[in-house]
């Protein structure tokens, strides 16, 4: 009996559990889709379509690394974050969930025919800058890094998305040679994990994401530090900034903006841990 879509996905899917993988249904069909080409619906309304010898070694092979605890955008080469499909290196962080609560206050304050520049500081694979143009086409922006890999996927994913006319890329660290109130709006998410907690993270992050994006320092206070009165500098009156902060971290990094001399407040996520500091509004409010 030959292979199926429906067989070979739960194939797929019965190895991921048996390898205690989480979400291992979604993960299957995620490597099965980019494996046979099928799409979701395919898998869904044709199930009993063939798969070839080819495809079935295919997804083996990424079946097999996704066991070794390889994330599925790793595998892929690209990640979903937002309403945009980015690509994804080793040079950059993959994007995750969380980090669309910087988007959610962002968009709360601006309207969506606004015109208005926004800096990404650390920009990785541009996920944060580019799913805010995709929203707000009068805006423009800026994505700055110090790692020239990362800023080559950046600039690949603004010309994929169609937004390399408004997304600018530049290497630098972090504000640096920005002149003062530059921008209307200032986004990051930092490195704010501490040094000793790194080698205790899952294997999905503590192997195959860049340690850069990751690594805060001792107390992972190291990026804010040096962001806060940046922030300040480059930020224009009455402009809006969002950073992205670990969960216990709320208290700290909102006395250090504080102390730049910025209006602080700590919002929290969908699954109401500390998130952002921002001087924006709080998009769980009522």
């Amino acid at each position: 009996m030959s292979d199926t879509l429906l067989t070979a996905w739960k194939a797929a899917q019965g190895r991921l559990k048996a390898g205690r993988i989480d979400s291992p249904a979604i993960d299957a069909r995620l490597l099965l889709e980019a494996a046979t080409g099928a799409g979701r619906v395919d898998i869904l309304t044709d199930p009993y379509r063939a798969v070839t010898p080819e495809q079935l070694a295919t997804l083996d092979a990424m079946v097999e690394r996704r066991l070794r605890r390889e994330p599925v955008s790793r595998i892929l080469g690209r990640k979903g974050f937002w309403k945009i499909l980015l690509t994804v290196t080793p040079d950059v962080l993959s994007p995750r969930p969380d980090t669309e609560t910087l988007l959610d206050v962002v968009l709360k304050a601006k309207g969506e025919r606004e015109a208005f520049t926004a800096c990404d500081l650390g920009t990785g694979s541009g996920a944060i800058l580019l799913a805010l143009l995709a929203e707000r086409p009068a805006a423009k922006g800026v994505g700055t890094d110090v790692s020239s890999e990362a800023l080559a996927v950046a600039r690949e994913n603004a010309a994929n998305l169609d937004l390399n006319g408004r997304a600018t890329f530049i290497r630098t660290d972090w504000a640096a040679g920005f002149a003062d109130a530059s921008f209307d709006v200032v986004l990051s998410n930092p490195p704010y994990i501490p040094s000793g907690d790194i080698p205790g993270l899952d294997p999905e992050v503590r192997d195959h994401d860049p340690h850069l994006a990751l690594d805060g320092g001792a107390d992972g206070l190291d990026a804010y530090r040096a962001l806060a009165p940046e922030i300040a500098r480059i930020l224009r009156p009455g402009g809006l900034y969002a950073v992205e902060i670990g969960r216990d971290q709320g208290e700290a990094v909102r006395a250090l903006v504080a102390a730049a001399g910025l209006d602080a407040r700590v919002v929290r996520d969908l699954a109401d841990r500390d998130r952002v500091v921002t001087n924006g509004p709080d998009p769980r409010a009522a």
